[in-house]
């Protein structure tokens, strides 16, 4: 899973096997560990009963709930988006973006896109 932070908005990308897990499971996370005895940083997705997105970031870990009723339809379809927003105040607003990620035709040599869906734009992507 890969996380895309730009001011106030989470970008989330899942290949699909991912999506499966976060399908099946509920929840799907990762983290950034920055050696023994020191801090991680932790993202994680998880499906709620509520039916707004939601957000929290406590003890270096990032956590978004998301409808349930919304990630189910998403993951079992070809919906490429999964979007919402969390006002934690009448001053902030947060975005949120949860998407499938798709094989890039000119990809990094270092990037394993196995687990990547097929590029609706086939060989003119990217």
């Amino acid at each position: 899973m890969k996380l895309r932070i730009r001011e106030n908005t989470l970008r989330f990308r899942l290949g699909r096997s991912e999506v499966k897990t976060f399908d099946q499971t509920g929840t799907i996370g990762d983290q950034v560990r920055f050696g023994l005895g020191k801090s991680s940083f932790g993202y994680l997705l998880e499906k709620s009963p509520d039916s707004n997105f939601s957000a929290s970031f406590a003890d270096g870990i990032i956590v978004v709930r998301v409808p349930a009723s919304d990630a189910n339809s998403w993951a079992s379809s070809d919906e490429v988006s999964l979007a919402g927003t969390f006002r934690p105040d009448e001053q902030t607003e947060l975005k949120i973006l949860i998407e499938k990620d798709f094989v890039c035709l000119n990809a990094h040599n270092d990037e394993d896109q196995t687990d990547r869906y097929p590029h609706p734009k086939g060989d003119n992507a990217c």
